[in-house]
C-alpha cells in the first residue's frame, strides 16, 4: 500500500479531478448536451478518462524530472524519499499518457492528435519549460487549453469555430504559474500584481462571454465567487509576499478551476450539469487535504 499511496502522491489526485471538468467545459462550449442516457455518458467519461490519465502522467514526470531538485527543497516528497524507485514512477508516468492518448483516439481522430499535443507540451514543460522566465508559463498554460480543447474536440466544427476560447485557460494558468515561482523561496510584489491583472482579464472574459451567451444570470454567480476565493488569497500575498501565502495562492487557483469550468458549462444554458460539476470541488479540496496540490 505504500507503493500506492507514493505513486498517488506523484499523481496528484485533486489536481487530476479539475481535469475532467475542463472536457465538460469544452463539451458545453461547443454545444454538446449533457444527459442520462448510455449515448450521452460515454463521450463525457472517454474524454475526461483521457485527461486525468494525460494530466496525471504529465504531472508524474514534473517530478522525475525535478528528482534532484526535490532531494535539496522537497526531500519528503515520494521520489526523494525513496518510498517509491524513479524506474517505477517512469513506467507509472508512461502508463498512464498512453492510456489517456489510447481514449482519445477511440473518441476520435482529433481528440487522439489534441491528446498527442497535451503529452508533447507537458513532458516539454516539466523537462524544460518551467526554467523559461517567460514561456514557461505559456507553455503551462498551453496545456490546460489544449485539455479544454479536448473537450471541444467533441464536434470538429465546434472545435474551429470557439477555438479562440481556449485563450482564456492559458492566461489563467500562466498567471498562475507565474506565481508558483515564489512558492519555496517567496517572491516580490510585481510579478504577483501582473498575474492579479491576468486574472481579472479572465474573469472580464468569462463575463462578456456569459452576456453573449444570453445566461449571465446563470453564470455570473460561478464567475464572482471564482474571482473572490483567487483574488482574496492572492491579496494576502501581494501584502506578503512568503513562500506559504504565496502556496496557498496557488493551490486555490488550482482547484477553483472547477469553478471556472462549472461557469463554462452553465453559458450553456445547463445549469444541472454546472452544479453536477461544480460537486467535483469539495472532493478536489478533500483530496487537496491529503496529498500536494503543486
Amino acid at each position: 500500500m505504500s507503493k500506492v499511496r507514493a505513486f498517488l502522491e506523484l499523481m496528484r489526485p485533486a489536481n487530476v479531478v479539475t481535469a475532467f471538468t475542463d472536457v465538460a467545459a469544452g463539451m458545453a462550449i461547443v454545444g454538446y448536451v449533457f444527459g442520462k442516457e448510455l449515448n450521452q455518458v460515454i463521450p463525457l467519461l472517454t474524454l475526461g478518462c483521457s485527461s486525468m490519465a494525460l494530466y496525471a502522467g504529465g504531472v508524474v514526470f514534473n517530478d522525475i524530472f525535478d528528482h534532484e531538485l526535490d532531494r535539496v527543497e522537497r526531500p519528503e516528497r515520494a521520489l526523494p524519499s525513496g518510498r517509491i524507485k524513479r524506474q517505477e514512477a517512469i513506467f507509472g508516468g508512461i502508463a498512464l499518457l498512453a492510456f489517456g492518448i489510447f481514449l482519445a483516439f477511440w473518441q476520435s481522430r482529433l481528440s487522439g492528435y489534441l491528446s498527442i499535443l497535451i503529452t508533447i507540451l507537458a513532458l516539454f514543460y516539466d523537462a524544460k519549460g518551467k526554467h523559461m522566465r517567460v514561456f514557461g508559463p505559456i507553455n503551462m498554460g498551453l496545456c490546460r487549453a489544449v485539455n479544454l480543447g479536448l473537450g471541444m474536440s467533441m464536434y470538429g466544427i465546434g472545435f474551429l469555430e470557439h477555438g479562440a476560447m481556449m485563450l482564456i485557460p492559458l492566461i489563467y494558468i500562466a498567471a498562475i504559474t507565474l506565481v508558483s515561482r515564489g512558492e519555496v523561496h517567496g517572491s516580490h510584489s510585481s510579478p504577483l500584481w501582473f498575474a492579479s491583472i491576468l486574472f481579472l482579464i479572465v474573469h472580464a472574459s468569462q463575463i462578456r462571454a456569459a452576456n453573449v451567451s444570453g445566461h449571465l444570470a446563470i453564470g455570473l454567480p460561478f464567475i464572482l465567487v471564482h474571482a473572490y476565493l483567487v483574488l482574496s488569497k492572492l491579496s494576502i500575498a501581494i501584502r506578503d509576499p512568503k513562500g506559504p501565502n504565496i502556496g496557498k495562492t496557488v493551490k486555490m487557483g488550482v482547484l477553483t478551476l472547477i469553478l471556472m469550468n462549472s461557469a463554462w458549462v452553465s453559458l450553456s444554458g445547463q445549469w444541472e450539469m454546472a452544479i453536477l460539476v461544480l460537486f467535483l470541488l469539495p472532493i478536489s479540496i478533500q483530496l487537496g487535504k491529503k496529498f500536494a496540490v503543486t
